[in-house]
């Protein structure tokens, strides 16, 4: 309980954050290093995490390497891995939380379904099920964009008789030894989790919509010598956090329509597949026909191994539809299941999730993102005054570490937020004109990348605008968001 709710206090908070994954974590750690305690954090979960809570499902590991996919404040010198496990992933975002003293500022069970300004009052209105309405003077919005899990519209999915869950929601109850198990799905979760299914079940059946540029995941344990030099030496740790900033930055050559470096990779992932699968008819399935990075490249040593077993099969026919004791396809075969798990990946359009926003004037944030998401600097949407967004439009990353933005978003933030509090002001607004001119840089530079073009993929709206993905290196985003530009702000303080 904060000093606030302590004393019966009722006037409004001055920062409210949705969600307590890595964003709302990271937030809620620089608001109390820059003197702003007045906050608490919302969550539905039971539990700090985010995407690492939920998802648990067997392999479930990062695929971004352990010195990097944390906090550049809050080194890990104990990783156990190259490539971290969920488990140790979920440990250390809960280290965090206990280590700064986030703890009291969370609030468990606190669904928000709306939000909604006062303008006159310069105050944030959050609806909560179950609950009373929560004031804020600012809003961080920190919903992620791989957490609501997406399912196909396939006809009869209702009816099946047998086990069904979507990887992100995995049901360890069911037992899949022995069993006939589907995955409808062969996206980033699925390569991790379908050679562990392979492992237990008596059949396993891939329905598979496209095949991935899948490269080898150079994974190892760290050494106790290793991890005793990552902890006695300062220097150690940063080398290796530093390595894998620049082999990574290097590597966004890669997504250039007009890169050598994508089809000297893409020769060396083809040369790869004729070496780990044997049969052409199996290797053709998993031969990509679009460019490298077009779709999320997926990292995975396992993945194709576990194609080869006897006893997995890949289907490629689309889906007719599924029947109460298995599915039947359109090229007329049926497949009999005991268990279908859904690896059908995440709604990542929205950003906000399931939120209503409305902004000044009655404005609805799903109808100002009808088109696709806008934000500037991936951070703040015109006409939504004192709202921030965590892992908003066009911050998305296909060869880095997510957590390297979100530290930029919420350093940006929170400088935002000391002017509000500063200044006592009602309303600070990007200005239109600002938004739309950042938001041209990003889309004219997209039309250099393979994101653009050349495939369907979850980075672009159905009309093929790319909607979730940065367009450059991570160090320009640095850059551009090292210190807002308060002109390019509307502000007015509040009165009385």
């Amino acid at each position: 309980m904060t000093s606030k709710e302590a004393t019966g206090g009722s006037s409004p908070w001055t920062v409210v954050i949705v969600g307590a994954g890595v964003s709302g974590i990271c937030a809620a750690i620089k608001l109390r290093q820059a003197g702003i305690t007045d906050f608490i954090i919302l969550d539905k979960g039971n539990r700090v995490g985010g995407t690492w809570r939920d998802n648990t499902y067997p392999g479930a590991a990062c695929d971004v390497r352990s010195h990097f996919y944390s906090f550049s404040f809050e080194p890990n010198p104990d990783w156990s891995r190259i490539y971290s496990p969920q488990p140790e992933i979920l440990a250390y975002f809960e280290h965090c939380v206990e280590k700064y003293d986030v703890g009291p500022h969370l609030r468990f069970g606190q669904e928000v379904t709306e939000a909604t300004f006062d303008e006159d009052r310069g105050v944030w209105s959050l609806d909560v099920v179950g609950g009373a309405p929560v004031e804020a003077r600012t809003v961080i919005l920190g919903c992620g964009q791989l957490n609501r899990p997406a399912f196909p519209e396939l006809q009869g999915a209702g009816s099946f008789k047998g086990a069904t869950f979507h990887s992100a929601r995995w049901d360890h109850h069911v037992d899949l030894t022995g069993k006939r198990v589907a995955s409808i799905g062969n996206g980033a979760s699925a390569i991790q989790y379908v050679p562990e299914v392979a492992r237990e079940a008596g059949h396993l059946t891939v329905f598979q919509r496209s095949a991935n540029w899948i490269v080898a995941r150079e994974d190892r344990a760290y050494t106790d010598k290793e991890k005793q030099r990552f902890r006695s030496v300062p220097l150690a740790r940063l080398w290796a956090r530093w390595k894998i900033y620049l082999v990574n930055e290097f590597d966004f050559l890669a997504f250039l329509k007009e890169s050598w470096l994508r089809r000297r990779r893409e020769k060396a992932i083809r040369a790869w597949l004729e070496e780990v699968i044997p049969d052409p008819g199996l290797r053709a399935t998993q031969t990509p026909d679009y460019p490298l990075g077009c779709k999320r490249i997926l990292v995975s040593s396992d993945y194709f191994p576990a194609l080869n077993k006897s006893h997995v099969d890949v289907v490629t026919s689309p889906i007719a539809q599924i029947r109460p004791d298995g599915v039947e396809t359109q090229d007329g075969r049926f497949f009999p299941l005991d268990v279908i798990i859904y690896g059908t990946g995440f709604e990542t359009m929205s950003f906000v999730g399931p939120i209503a926003v409305t902004g000044r004037n009655g404005r609805k944030l799903d109808e100002a993102w009808a088109r696709g998401a806008e934000a500037h600097r991936g951070i703040t949407v015109a006409g939504f005054p004192n709202l921030f967004v965590c892992y908003g439009p066009n911050t998305n990353l296909g060869h880095h570490s997510i957590i390297f933005m979100i530290e930029c978003q919420v350093r940006y933030i929170v400088a935002c937020i000391r002017e509000i509090v500063g200044r006592d002001l009602a309303v600070f607004d990007v200005r239109e004109e600002a938004m739309a001119r950042s938001n041209r840089q990003i889309q004219d530079a997209m039309k250099k990348t393979v994101w653009e073009g050349g495939c369907r993929s979850w980075y672009k709206t159905a009309e093929g605008k790319v909607t979730n993905n940065w367009s450059g290196p991570i160090i320009e985003y640095w850059w551009k968001t090292r210190r807002p530009d308060f002109t390019e702000y509307e502000e007015r303080p509040r009165e009385g």
